[in-house]
């Protein structure tokens, strides 16, 4: 047997309403580099189902940036933490980590040859720092700011100029290197400083706020030239994102007022505006956006939503919108038609991923409200569970939620489906419930423990459910449309609450994961443990699933790793090591030659699988 990881389907940028999501383009103008959980994300601009993922943060990421040489990424994090690593090389290996402040990083800033790099952000005794970024030797300091440092950017060519600017409704202008503070403006901002960007030939500075204000600046001296405002054009909300054309002549700003705008610099206005959603919609306000330098000068903006947006100025809407998860991803289904699987977030977000492709839809009507914790499918039909006590009913024909939403007794833990009677039933803290059509038709009781997960055999029409108290509670139903006031058997061999079961598809084998990383496989028709030896996860099984002919399974746990095991030949098995940062949350098999996995960084992955 072997695991191969075969495509990484990425997380979308972390987005924080009222601040600033940097993105950053290669000088190819092929990827686009951005922040996302504890990751940093490399993206393909043409492919976007094509990515890879850093991990050598440990704490929330904030920014990164492309070295103009195209060879280096800095990026930062919340901790103050600077890392400079390989984006050339497979390995991504890491080339400088350096402790900038004691707080959050905002953004990163390299010179035009790549040596220097100016960090800045929110910290105690200084809000930023200069330094060589192979060996992180200072060469100038960050001064005349009284508050939280926004944005930095370098000058492109000598003489070099540096700007900032922050929360003190500042833009300060520096000399060097070694920079040195030159001056400092605070007069023409009236709220924070949001943006910064030199032109590509270094002959303005345009600085941006939630003033909505617009300045530019003589990227030489420092002295103001212009306020660029269009009256009947301009910006109606804080102003977040700016970025240059390559002919220097305009750029582009993205806004709260959910308008992306380009802006030419001798006119003085805007000649384009892109808007998105609805009045008062804060999931479509934008954050963040680049003008690559390409031959077709797209722009990608990103929305609240953590949605890219792909803009061109032939066209009055996105030609492309790549959707995605920013939160951990905590519920996993595949259709039974295996082309489409399901994905879940903490925050309630629902995607449909074509496994063909890739890409990722967002259903279109109101999704959960709080974490999912599951799907169960049907033909033609994903059913999905959350903490927002509801069950849901999708229609994957047209990839979006159907019917009324009907809401559960309790949170509900666990959701099976059975193709015989077209029911579905769901272990919530309360009760085991059955439904059909989106309604409740009956339902059990929960009285003597607290359930953790649910399983379905239709083979022995059985019932499996794990609890808190280590043990597995089996319902032996006679029909359809009654669940048995008492389990009918009990399975005790579990030495920490049970976490995750699976039934396999033509055998009463049951497969038992616990909070301790063991899996036990019984014999349900016996209560006799086949095995007890697959212990080889260290942290909590979050999933466990049989492929369709019963002979492996595969698990996936919070200690990161995927493994995948021999139902016939106990001893065999393979490992995922580091499949997901912070942990894997679900598993499912597409087919005997390919795994899914998804976890904690928000990433969905694709798994080559070789089956003896």
């Amino acid at each position: 047997m072997s695991i191969k990881r075969q495509s990484i389907w990425a997380s979308s940028p972390a987005t924080t309403r009222g601040r600033p999501t940097h993105l950053s383009a290669d000088p190819s103008g092929k990827r686009i580099a951005y922040a996302s959980n504890k990751s940093v994300i490399l993206r393909s601009i043409d492919s976007p189902e094509e990515s890879v993922q850093y991990n050598g943060h440990i704490a929330n990421t904030t920014v990164a940036r492309f070295a103009p040489s195209g060879y280096y990424v800095a990026s930062g994090d919340e901790s103050g933490t600077v890392r400079v690593w390989d984006c050339a090389g497979e390995d991504m290996n890491t080339k400088g980590e350096y402790r900038i402040i004691s707080g959050r990083i905002n953004d990163i800033a390299w010179d035009s040859e790549s040596k220097r790099i100016i960090s800045v952000g929110d910290g105690r005794e200084r809000y930023g720092h200069c330094m060589t970024w192979d060996t992180g030797n200072s060469v100038g300091e960050i001064s005349g700011h009284q508050n939280v440092v926004n944005a930095v950017s370098i000058k492109p060519n000598r003489p070099y100029r540096a700007a900032t600017a922050g929360d003190d409704n500042s833009v300060v202008f520096y000399h060097g290197p070694p920079f040195k503070f030159n001056t400092a403006n605070r007069s023409n901002h009236t709220n924070f400083v949001q943006g910064l960007a030199f032109s590509p030939y270094g002959m303005h500075l345009v600085s941006v706020g939630s003033d909505q204000k617009i300045f530019l600046w003589d990227g030489k001296t420092g002295e103001l030239v212009a306020q660029i405002q269009d009256p009947d054009n301009g910006h109606k909300g804080g102003i977040y994102s700016v970025s240059w054309h390559a002919d220097a002549k305009r750029f582009v700003t993205a806004s709260g007022d959910r308008t992306v705008k380009i802006w030419d610099v001798e006119a003085q206005k805007a000649t384009q505006t892109w808007s998105f959603g609805d009045a008062g919609s804060i999931l479509d306000q934008q954050t963040g956006v680049i003008w690559p330098n390409r031959s077709d000068d797209l722009i990608i903006s990103v929305s609240n939503s953590s949605d890219l947006n792909y803009l061109s100025e032939k066209s009055p809407t996105p030609i492309k919108v790549v959707s995605g998860h920013q939160k951990s991803i905590t519920g996993l289904g595949i259709q039974q038609d295996a082309k489409t699987i399901w994905t879940g977030s903490y925050e309630g977000r629902v995607c449909s991923w074509d496994l063909s492709t890739g890409t990722a839809e967002v259903p279109e009507s109101q999704t959960h409200k709080n974490q999912v914790t599951g799907f169960a499918a049907s033909e033609g039909r994903m059913y999905s569970i959350a903490m927002d006590d509801s069950f849901r009913t999708i229609d994957t024909n047209v990839k979006d939620f159907t019917g009324s939403i009907a809401t559960t007794d309790g949170q509900p833990r666990g959701v099976a489906y059975s193709p015989d009677s077209s029911s579905v039933f769901i272990a919530t803290l309360n009760e085991i419930a059955i439904y059909k059509d989106g309604a409740k038709t009956t339902s059990s009781p929960i009285k003597s423990f607290t359930p953790t997960c649910l399983a379905y055999s239709p083979s022995a029409n059985l019932l499996a459910v794990g609890a808190q108290d280590n043990n597995v509670y089996l319902y032996q139903l006679t029909s359809s449309t009654s669940i048995p006031s008492a389990p009918t058997a009990i399975l005790k061999s579990n030495r920490s609450a049970v976490s995750a079961v699976a039934f396999s598809p033509s055998s009463p084998l049951l497969a038992v994961g616990d909070s301790s990383g063991k899996i036990i496989l019984y014999d349900t028709s016996t209560g006799e443990v086949k095995t007890s030896r697959w212990a080889f996860h260290t942290g909590r099984i979050a999933a466990i699933r049989w492929n369709k002919a019963g002979t492996h399974i595969v698990s996936g746990a919070l200690d990161t790793n995927v493994i995948i095991y021999s139902a016939e030949n106990y001893v065999k098995n393979v490992k995922a090591l580091g499949a997901h940062k912070e942990g894997c949350t679900g598993v499912e098999w597409v087919d005997d030659q390919r795994v899914v996995s998804v976890g904690t960084d928000g990433c969905v992955k694709l798994w080559a699988v070789t089956l003896p």
